[in-house]
C-alpha cells in the first residue's frame, strides 16, 4: 500500500471516480465505505436519469464535463459503455429562448467545445419525434450524451480494486474520529477504520456526515421528478437504448432521453421540494432506495401537456412508472470541493452531478496528491468561500430552492438575487437609499449600481445606449457618473470588499513567504501583490499595507483568502490573522478634486509630498479617525479612507458636505467598473484565476523575484519563460456592441479566447473588452472579433492602460 490512509464516504459516481484516480496516482491505501450495496448504493447517482450537457456559464463547470464524458467513454462493465454519445440538443420554443442559445454556444464555443445553433429543421432531423410547429430552433453538442451511471461506478471500483482499494459496503458512518484538531478515522456501525485523510462523498448525506465533522455544509436535496413512458407505438422496434440526442426544453423546464422504445421526462418546473438530510433514511432492502421518494402526480400534470405538445407521439402512450428524485442543490450552484477548515485532514467532494462526476473525481485527486489541481481552476468551487451569512439554514434553503426554481431560467449576468434581501448594509445605506440607490447584491452586501439622484447630471451629455441585454440592470446615470467622477470628485461606498489584519512578531515575515512583493517596508508603506498556489498559478491579488511595526492590513478578494492565508499561519502563534471586514467600512474618493475636499478636513498633511502613492496614514477626517491609503481603482487622484462601522455615516456625511459644493457626487459600481477598465485594473475571480499565472495575466510587475522565498516562487520561474496566452486589452468602435463577458473570440473562423471583462469606457468613447488571447494574437493592431449571440463585433487589440498611461492624474 501506498500513500497516507484515506477514507471515502460514499461509493456513488464521484467515489468511485475519486478512488480510481486516487489510486491512479500512486495512492492505494484506500478505503470506501457506503451505507449501501455496490454498486447501486441507492444515493442519487443509482436512480439518476444520466443526461450529461456540457453548455455551462462556467468554463470549470464546462471543462469538469468534459473530461466526464471522456473518461466515461473509455469505461465499459464486460462490453456494456458506461456513456452512449447521442449527442445533445436544447430547443427553443420562445424567440428569448433562442436568443440565449446563442449566447449558449457562445460559452460553449469559448470553453472549446464544439457545438452547433440549428434551424428548426436542422432540429427536427437530428430529433424526429419533435413537432416542428413549436420549434424555433436549437443547440446541439455532438459529444453530449448519457451517463450509465451504475455502470460508471462499476467499472471504477474494478479499476480501483485492481490496483489495492478496499470498498465496503453496508457500513454506516456513525462518526468521524478526530485528535487534536486532526482526523484520525471513521466509526462505523462494524467498526473503526483509520485514516489520515476523509473524503465525505455522500452526497444527499452530506451535511450529516459534514456534521459528524463539525462542519456545516451549505447543501440541500431537493427531489425533482423523472417519469418514464409505457411503450410508445412509433418507436416500437427500437433495440438499442438511445438513438436521439437527449433533449432540453428549457422553455417548459423539461428533459428528456430515449429508454429503448419508451421515453424519459424529467420536469422542474413544480414546487421546490426540499428534504432535509437528517430525514433521509438509511438503506434499507425492505424500502425503494433512500433516494427516491413517492411520486406527486400532481406536480408533474403541467409537464405532461407540454410534452403532448413537444413530442406529439406520446399521446399514444401514458407515464407507467415516476420518481421524485433527491439531488443535491447549493447556494451557487456549484459544488463544495476542500478541506475544512477547522478538522484537518476532513475533505468533502459534495453537490456533484452525474455530469462532473469523473471531472471531481480528478481534481479532488490532484489536490489531494500534490497539494494543488492542475487540471481544473476550483476558485468557485472551494468550500471556504463561503461568508458566515451564507452558512444560516434560512439562507441556504431559501437560495437552494430558488436555484431550483430558476435551473433553466434565462439569466442576466447582474441579476439580482431573491430573498432573503437585505442581509449586509453598510454604514452608509441610509444616505443611499436617500438618495435612491440601484443595489444589486456584493456577498451579501448591498451595493449601489447607481444612483437616481444624479439623473439630472445625463442632460447635456452624449451618452450611447448599449444594446437590448446589456442596456438591462443598466442606467444612463452610469455614464454620468463615470464622467463627473474624472471631472470633480466621487464618493464610492467600497465596504464590500474583504478586509483582512495580520498581526504579531512574526507578522512581517510570514506575509513575506506568502505573497511575491516586498512587504516588510517601512510603516505607511501600502503594497499591491500576489497569492499564488505551489504552481505559481495566482490565488488572489491584495493590497498590503503596514500600519504598524506588527501589523498589517490586507485589502482581499473574499473568504478563500482568508482560509489560504489561516491554513499557513506559523504554529508558534506569533501571527494572527482576522477578518475586520464586519466592523469596518470604507469610503472611496476620487477625482481631480479630492484634495480639495479632504485637505481642509484635517489637519494631516495629504499634499502629494504629505502623503505619496501607496502610502497610508492614520488622520482624523472632522472628528472621525481613519486610515487613510493613497490607492484608487478608478484611475484618479483620490483616497481609500476606512473607519469603524460606529463612525462610518459620520465620514460620510462629513465629506458629503464638503464635496457637493465642489460639484462632488456619489457615484456607484457600473461607474466603478468603467473607470477601472479604462486603467486596465485587473479583478480577481473574473479576468485572472487560479489557472492564470502573473506574466500572462499582465500582474508580473507585482512579481519580485530578488526577494527571498515565497509560496509558487520555483514554479513562477518555470513558467515565465513559456508564456502561450496572455489577458489583452480590446476596444470596440461601435458604440451599440457592449459585451458583457464570457464571449467567444474569433481569429477568422477559429474561436481563440474568450471575453473576462467588458464595459463602456466613457471617458475614451469606445467598448472595452478584456479577453485571453493566444500569445501571438495579443499584439496592439490586432483584429479579432468577438461572439455576442448571433452577431461577430470587430474589436482591436489595445496597448493598456487606454486612460492616462502617464499616471499623472494618480500621482499629482
Amino acid at each position: 500500500m501506498a500513500g497516507p490512509r484515506v477514507v471515502v464516504i460514499g461509493a456513488g459516481v464521484v467515489g468511485a471516480a475519486l478512488a480510481d484516480e486516487l489510486s491512479e496516482r500512486g495512492w492505494t491505501d484506500v478505503t470506501v465505505v457506503d451505507q449501501g450495496p455496490l454498486p447501486a448504493t441507492g444515493g442519487s447517482s443509482s436512480h439518476a436519469p444520466g443526461l450529461v450537457f456540457q453548455t455551462n456559464s462556467s468554463k470549470t463547470m464546462t471543462e469538469l464535463a468534459r473530461y466526464t464524458v471522456e473518461k466515461l467513454c473509455s469505461l465499459d462493465v464486460d462490453g456494456k459503455p458506461c456513456f452512449l454519445q447521442v449527442g445533445g440538443l436544447e430547443v427553443a420554443t420562445t424567440p428569448e429562448r433562442l436568443t440565449e442559445l446563442h449566447r449558449r454556444h457562445g460559452w460553449i464555443t469559448a470553453w472549446g467545445v464544439e457545438a452547433h445553433v440549428l434551424s428548426r429543421e436542422e432540429c427536427v432531423a437530428r430529433h424526429p419525434l419533435i413537432n416542428p410547429d413549436r420549434v424555433l430552433g436549437g443547440l446541439y453538442v455532438p459529444t453530449d450524451g448519457l451517463a450509465k451511471a451504475v455502470l460508471a461506478v462499476e467499472a471504477q471500483i474494478r479499476r480501483a480494486t485492481s490496483r489495492g482499494v478496499r470498498f465496503l459496503p453496508r457500513h454506516e458512518v456513525l462518526d468521524i474520529l478526530r485528535a487534536d484538531d486532526a482526523v484520525t478515522g471513521v466509526l462505523t456501525d462494524q467498526g473503526e477504520i483509520p485514516a489520515d485523510v476523509v473524503v465525505c462523498c455522500a452526497g444527499i448525506w452530506g451535511p450529516r456526515i459534514a456534521r459528524m465533522a463539525g462542519m456545516n455544509l451549505p447543501l440541500t436535496p431537493l427531489a425533482h421528478q423523472l417519469a418514464w413512458t409505457g411503450p410508445v407505438p412509433a418507436l416500437a422496434g427500437q433495440t438499442e437504448e438511445a438513438v436521439r440526442p437527449i433533449l432540453r426544453h428549457q422553455d417548459a423546464d423539461l428533459y428528456y432521453r430515449d429508454r429503448y422504445d419508451g421515453i424519459g421526462i424529467g420536469s422542474y418546473g413544480h414546487r421546490p421540494l426540499p428534504v432535509p438530510a437528517d430525514d433521509i433514511l438509511a438503506f434499507d432492502e425492505n424500502r425503494p432506495m433512500p433516494s427516491v421518494l413517492e411520486f406527486t402526480e400532481g406536480d408533474f400534470a403541467d409537464a405532461w401537456t407540454e410534452t403532448l405538445s413537444l413530442l406529439p407521439v406520446t399521446k399514444d402512450a401514458k407515464v407507467e412508472e415516476g420518481i421524485n428524485g433527491l439531488f443535491s442543490f447549493t447556494t451557487d450552484n456549484f459544488p463544495l470541493l476542500g478541506e475544512s477548515r477547522d478538522l484537518k485532514g476532513f475533505w468533502v467532494a459534495e453537490a456533484v452531478w452525474v455530469t462532473h462526476s469523473a471531472g471531481v473525481g480528478r481534481a479532488m485527486a490532484e489536490w489531494l496528491t500534490d497539494g494543488h489541481c492542475s487540471s481544473f481552476d476550483l476558485h468557485e468551487c472551494d468550500v471556504n468561500r463561503f461568508e458566515p451569512h451564507q452558512l444560516a439554514p434560512e439562507y441556504v434553503l431559501a437560495r437552494d430552492c430558488q436555484n431550483f426554481v430558476e435551473v433553466y431560467d434565462i439569466l442576466h449576468p447582474l441579476q439580482p438575487s431573491g430573498a432573503p434581501r437585505p442581509i449586509r448594509t453598510s454604514p452608509f445605506h441610509v444616505r443611499q437609499e436617500e438618495h435612491g440607490a440601484f443595489f444589486l447584491e456584493a456577498n451579501g452586501w448591498e451595493r449601489p449600481h447607481w444612483y437616481q439622484a444624479n439623473a439630472g447630471l445625463v442632460e447635456g451629455r452624449s451618452i450611447p445606449v448599449p444594446n437590448d441585454w446589456a442596456a438591462r440592470y443598466w442606467s444612463p446615470i452610469v455614464a454620468a457618473e463615470a464622467q463627473v467622477t474624472r471631472e470633480t470628485v466621487a464618493l464610492y461606498d467600497m465596504t464590500a470588499l474583504k478586509r483582512l489584519e495580520v498581526s504579531g512578531p512574526g507578522a512581517a515575515a510570514f506575509l513575506e513567504g506568502m505573497v511575491t512583493g516586498k512587504v516588510a517596508k517601512s510603516v505607511g508603506s501600502v503594497t499591491y501583490t500576489l497569492l499564488l498556489d505551489h504552481d505559481g498559478g495566482i490565488r488572489s491579488d491584495v493590497t498590503v499595507a503596514r500600519l504598524a511595526r506588527d501589523l498589517f492590513q490586507i485589502g482581499a478578494n473574499g473568504n478563500t483568502d482568508l482560509d489560504w492565508l489561516t491554513r499557513h499561519l506559523p504554529a508558534d502563534g506569533t501571527v494572527q490573522v482576522r477578518d475586520i471586514t464586519p466592523g469596518t467600512c470604507c469610503v472611496g474618493l476620487w477625482g481631480p478634486l479630492a484634495r480639495e475636499v479632504l485637505q481642509p478636513l484635517t489637519d494631516e498633511d495629504f499634499s502629494n509630498d504629505g502623503l505619496k502613492y501607496f502610502r497610508a496614514q492614520r488622520a482624523h477626517i472632522g472628528s472621525v479617525p481613519v486610515t487613510a491609503m493613497r490607492l484608487s481603482y478608478v484611475g484618479e487622484l483620490g483616497w481609500e479612507l476606512y473607519t469603524t462601522a460606529d463612525q462610518g455615516l459620520k465620514l460620510w456625511d462629513t465629506l458629503w458636505r464638503a464635496a457637493e459644493p465642489l460639484g462632488g457626487i456619489i457615484a456607484g459600481r457600473g461607474a466603478f467598473n468603467s473607470l477601472r477598465l479604462e486603467k486596465g485594473y485587473r479583478s480577481f475571480g473574473t479576468d485572472m484565476t487560479y489557472e492564470h499565472d502573473p506574466y500572462e495575466a499582465g500582474v508580473g510587475f507585482a512579481v519580485k523575484p530578488d526577494k527571498g522565498d515565497f509560496i509558487g516562487k520555483a514554479a513562477l520561474e518555470r513558467r515565465k519563460a513559456d508564456v502561450r496566452r496572455r489577458l489583452a486589452c480590446l476596444t470596440i468602435d461601435d458604440p451599440a456592441s457592449v459585451v458583457m463577458g464570457k464571449e467567444p473570440v474569433y481569429d477568422g473562423d477559429r474561436a481563440v479566447g474568450y471575453v473576462t471583462s467588458a464595459a463602456y469606457g466613457h471617458t475614451i468613447g469606445k467598448g472595452i473588452a478584456y479577453a485571453w488571447l493566444p500569445a501571438e494574437l495579443a499584439t496592439p493592431g490586432t483584429t479579432v472579433h468577438i461572439g455576442y449571440f448571433d452577431r461577430r463585433i470587430e474589436a482591436a487589440v489595445a496597448e493598456e492602460p487606454l486612460f492616462d498611461p502617464a499616471m499623472s492624474r494618480l500621482r499629482g
